[in-house]
């Protein structure tokens, strides 16, 4: 039985210099939502012949973005890369709506919060379905990983 999942991921922490405790947790809530249940086919490898799960490794080179797949016994089975260009906007986007959210958190109104939390699930939305499409033909997704693995990504950009 095939088994097209994530069990393992990691990303390149030497990419990121500096985290703030609000962005450590979105990336520890990520991780565990992403592990507790997703979907990742890569159709390449699905083609021939290997099953899942896999463990990746997200890490971000020369404006792009790659994804080491190797298998449980941890043999690099493929590695895939994304330009990071369209991701520069919502990136940017999702970091400003995060830093208010993270500020609302602590001195708005519930409605306040409410409002900015809305607009923050919009742009992570959309950056999802950017990724989605990104992803087309090279691996097969569902849209709630999508999510968990645009988070990530922004994770990979912080530079301080």
């Amino acid at each position: 039985m095939a088994d097209h999942r994530i069990s393992h991921i990691e990303l390149d922490d030497a990419t990121i210099i500096w985290r703030s405790a609000d962005i450590e947790q979105e990336r520890r809530i990520a991780i565990f939502d992403l592990i507790e249940e997703n979907r990742f086919m890569p159709l390449r490898l699905a083609e021939a012949g290997h099953d899942g799960p896999w463990r990746v490794r997200l890490s971000v080179a020369d404006g792009r973005l790659l994804m080491e797949i190797r298998n449980q016994e941890d043999m690099a089975m493929e590695t895939l890369g994304l330009g990071l260009a369209r991701f520069r906007r919502p990136v940017r986007e999702y970091f400003a709506i995060c830093d208010s959210y993270f500020q609302a958190i602590r001195k708005a109104t519930a409605q306040e919060i409410e409002t900015i939390d809305m607009a923050r699930r919009a742009i992570h939305n959309d950056a999802a379905r950017l990724l989605l499409e990104r992803l087309e033909g090279k691996v097969e997704t569902d849209f709630s990983t999508a999510r968990r693995l645009f988070t990530l990504i922004c994770v990979l950009h912080i530079k301080g």
